[in-house]
């Protein structure tokens, strides 16, 4: 699926490194924050926090670069939960509505696969607003529907994320220090190595077989975000209106470039520049941007992507929002006590 294969992580090292037992630390920030960086949940390219929150509705549309090319509609939903201070669970869902532009052909809609994406933080520097996370994600084979391209065997993706913040710039580039960039990269391993669908040649009445190899691929992006409440907060206060004070533009690029096992993919970069804007409040955020195709094997015409995301750790600090091992988190106040 177009945004699911964006989801990564990293296997037997999060497994290894897992802590288990309760958090002996003092009451932790909710949401990903680092020193005064405030990292916000992003669309297209996974954030590096730990989080406990809801991303529902994600919606949406784009044209494919196939021919004919299908008009494509999602809808998905992800909810986050954290086990311990520094390792959470996400499970996400995904309904999909393709259409093809050629009226002979017949349209199909349903689930994509289930997917479930471990992550564990590995390391923060709040002094350098830094921030560096691993993951496995997991796509369960055959919990889709085959007509909207579901894939019937498991897919593995191990992948690191990271996020630095530039507060840490001196008094002559203040204005940057709002600037902050995440990226991921991950290498997302199918658990089948290839798939042979056998036929009837209709003029020979010979039997045909076709091959097709499933590619390992390196799933790799990032964004580049200005952060208006940090510069109100820790830079200076322009006297802007709240709404905009609340505002963090941002451009992501999220590319998917096969690289092994590729004798019937090929070795094409595919995917999106993605401008867009997220506004953040106190308990909730909100974003939308344009899906940019950098080929045309990767879109026809420009899509755009919406999401509705809840801070499930601020809204209920002590219940849902809480580690299941480990103490409460206390609620967050990056931008000035909003």
């Amino acid at each position: 699926m177009f945004i699911s294969s964006w989801r990564t992580g990293l296997s037997g090292l999060v497994i290894a490194l897992v802590p288990f037992a309760p958090s002996l630390v003092a009451p932790s920030l909710a949401h990903e924050i680092v020193g005064n960086r405030f990292f916000p949940a992003t669309l297209g390219v996974d954030d590096p926090g730990v989080n406990d929150e809801l991303a529902v509705p994600t919606v949406d549309t784009f044209k494919s670069g196939d021919t004919p090319p299908v008009r494509q509609h999602d809808v998905s939903g992800e909810f986050s939960k954290r086990i311990t201070e520094d390792f959470a669970i996400a499970l996400g869902a995904t309904y999909s509505f393709l259409n093809p532009t050629d009226p002979t052909v017949p349209g199909a809609n349903g689930f994509q696969n289930l997917e479930t994406t471990f992550k564990y933080r590995l390391f923060k520097d709040p002094a350098h607003e830094f921030v560096m996370s691993v993951g496995l994600s997991v796509e369960w084979g055959g919990t889709g529907a085959a007509n909207v391209g579901a894939d019937p065997f498991n897919t593995y993706t191990p992948t690191v994320y990271f996020g630095k913040g530039f507060g840490d710039l001196p008094d002559t580039m203040s204005w940057l220090r709002p600037v902050a960039v995440t990226g991921q990269v991950g290498y997302a391993i199918p658990g089948r190595n290839s798939t042979t669908t056998f036929g009837i040649d209709p003029d020979s009445g010979a039997l045909t077989a076709d091959t097709e190899f499933h590619p390992k691929v390196l799933n790799w992006g990032g964004t580049l975000q200005y952060s208006m409440p940090y510069l109100k907060a820790s830079v200076i206060d322009l006297g802007l209106p709240e709404f905009f004070n609340r505002m963090i533009p941002l451009v992501e690029a999220n590319l998917q470039t096969p690289v092994a096992n590729t004798l019937t993919s090929g070795h094409l970069t595919t995917g999106t520049i993605n401008p867009g804007v997220i506004w953040v409040g106190s308990k909730y955020q909100f974003g939308v941007e344009a899906l940019i195709p950098i080929n045309r094997q990767s879109g026809s015409n420009i899509g755009a992507i919406a999401q509705l995301h809840f801070y499930l750790d601020d809204i209920d600090p002590r219940g849902i929002g809480r580690p299941l091992f480990g103490n409460a988190a206390a609620p967050a106040r990056p931008f000035g006590g909003n």
